[in-house]
């Protein structure tokens, strides 16, 4: 750790130095680097690259019309040229990539899908599902329901005589019934 606050302290110093000469003007700022552009040649000695007046006189702007020509095969780089009016270059450029070839699917359409089209649970699901009894989206089957077992509750006393059940909630054994427990009767200590 010493060396750390020598090392610190002789750049604290060299700097406060530094800054002490900055003000009483001894240290010059260094010059900066002067970028001279290499010369140019006089005009008269310039050659131009030669240029056929033909190719000059033939090249005229394409038009719609020579959209409605294009094939796959085409030069489409003289549609996207400066000077090319811009519905005739989007109109160049639909038609390149309109062809097919254009239009293949490359394995990264994992998202490609509308997810924001619901998908709805099937009707018949959706009358299964507990929640939607629970939720009561179905009020008339249940009714229908309920009335169905009703009917059939009904038909069946008409036809079978009463039995007695021995499903009743007070007769039911509890757990404090169990077999080694002691009974009420017999107390805890005795």
């Amino acid at each position: 750790m010493a060396g750390d606050t020598r090392d610190h302290d002789g750049f604290v110093s060299r700097w406060a130095r530094r800054k002490a000469q900055a003000r009483s003007g001894a240290i010059e700022a260094a010059p900066l680097p002067v970028v001279i552009p290499p010369p140019v040649p006089p005009a008269t000695e310039r050659v131009a690259p030669p240029v056929e007046s033909s190719a000059v006189e033939a090249a005229p702007l394409p038009t719609l019309a020579d959209v409605a020509q294009l094939t796959r095969e085409s030069d489409y780089s003289r549609f996207v040229a400066a000077g090319v009016d811009e519905g005739v270059k989007r109109a160049a450029m639909k038609k390149l990539f309109s062809d097919p070839h254009f239009n293949l699917m490359d394995g990264l359409d994992t998202y490609i899908d509308d997810y924001g089209i619901a998908d709805p649970i099937p009707l018949a699901m959706l009358r299964s599902m507990n929640q939607s009894k629970f939720l009561r989206l179905f009020d008339d089957d249940d009714e229908d329901d309920d009335a169905k077992k009703a009917q059939a509750l009904t038909a069946a006393a008409a036809t079978e005589p009463m039995k007695p059940t021995d499903d009743h909630a007070d007769l039911r054994l509890q757990q404090d019934d169990a077999v080694g427990q002691p009974r009420p009767d017999q107390g805890a200590g005795a």
